[in-house]
């Protein structure tokens, strides 16, 4: 059980980085692209937080909302992938 809050934990924190790079990416470019993947990476690491924090074999229904969050972050990649590919007019 230890190990995988450690894993867990490591998840969230390569995802904050993910989300560091992009957020850098999205201040130079001023690219939309890379926002909405920076959000999606805080949602990611968000999700794996959650995770970590409530690992308990009882609370079953408390990690079905973490996937909640994890789908939320794919949704906003999805977006991000669509507003992109409209604005460029290739959809």
């Amino acid at each position: 059980m230890a190990m995988r809050v450690f894993a867990w934990g490591m998840l969230a924190m390569a995802s904050l980085v993910a989300a560091l790079f992009f957020v850098r990416y999205w201040r130079a470019s001023r690219e939309r692209l890379f926002a909405f993947f920076a959000l999606a990476f805080i949602g990611m690491a968000a999700n794996w937080t959650v995770l970590a924090i409530i690992d308990h074999p009882v609370d079953e229904a408390g990690q079905a909302y973490a996937y909640v969050i994890r789908l939320a972050a794919y949704v906003i990649l999805l977006v991000g992938i669509i507003d992109k590919n409209r604005r460029s007019g290739r959809l």
